[in-house]
């Protein structure tokens, strides 16, 4: 694991766009935070890295939104389980011919694939972010 001391959100997507460039079709990312620490930053960075250009904004009502089939942005706050994304039909994508990037993870750890890669980002504080990865 490698550390990344973010000292702005402008930072963050630089980073993140860079970080994109290791990703290939079929990574599913786990982007671990508290509420505010910078996971849809991280997002729209990777997306333009991916060359997405639309606006990234948090799924949370759609739990997840597909960029051309590019990327999949996953927000699972208020998924109850793994049984729920299996139902809604979440799960199909992390077989697709994209990238996915999902914030709360942790909700449906147990139909996650093996293998996800874990992004962790911590607020240490105003504007300031550490991102290991």
């Amino acid at each position: 694991m490698a550390v990344f001391i973010s000292h702005s959100a402008e930072d963050t997507i630089s980073f993140a766009k860079q970080y994109a460039s290791s990703l290939k079709a079929g990574d599913v990312v786990l982007l671990n935070g508290d509420m505010g620490a910078g996971k849809t930053v991280f997002a729209k960075g990777v997306a333009l890295g991916l060359g997405i250009q639309d606006e990234i904004l948090s799924p949370t009502y759609a739990y997840m939104n597909d960029y051309d089939g590019k990327l999949y942005h996953y927000d699972c706050y208020r998924l109850s389980g793994g049984v729920q994304a299996e139902a809604l039909g979440l799960t199909d994508y992390f077989y697709g011919g994209g990238v996915c990037l999902i914030e709360w993870a942790e909700n449906i750890a147990d139909v996650l694939p093996e293998n996800c890669k874990i992004v962790n980002i911590k607020k240490l504080g105003e504007g300031e972010r550490e991102i290991i990865y």
